[in-house]
């Protein structure tokens, strides 16, 4: 298993939720999981996510916990469409954040075209999905 360079780890209050959200209609896979201590590490397409149930104070909490958790940052994960995902967060009845839009980025002498929308997770985390228009690989 090649491990990512950064893999966020997740404050969530109820583990099993988080997982029906991000395994159900966003399409990760748990990697692998300790359910006692409410833990799992996911992944979809070489994005990870490490989530991490609060059970009483976590020796990382660094300010009161309140939801929505992670405000003012959101994770861009790259996917090849957002079209399944859209269809799939519909079909679970699941609000989007903001809704598709396509934006092009500049990026150095250049620039970068993507599709893409905004959700929550259960807990206020905010994932924004992102699909390039122009066929090349996100980096």
């Amino acid at each position: 298993m090649n491990r990512p360079a950064l893999v966020p780890e997740l404050m969530v209050t109820d583990c099993a939720a988080s997982l029906a959200f991000w395994c159900g209609p966003c399409g990760f896979r748990v990697l692998y999981d300790r359910p006692e201590e409410g833990f799992a590490c996911i992944e979809r397409d070489g994005s990870r996510v490490m989530l991490d149930e609060l059970r009483g104070r976590s020796r990382w909490e660094v300010a009161p916990t309140e939801p929505p958790f992670g405000r003012h940052i959101n994770f861009e994960i790259a996917v090849e469409d957002v079209e399944p995902l859209l269809a799939a967060l519909e079909a679970a009845r699941w609000r989007l954040f903001m809704g598709p839009e396509t934006k092009t980025y500049r990026v150095g002498e250049g620039g970068v075209t993507v599709r893409q929308f905004l959700v929550q997770d259960p807990d206020g985390y905010l994932l924004r999905f992102s699909q390039r228009l122009d066929g090349k690989p996100f980096g």
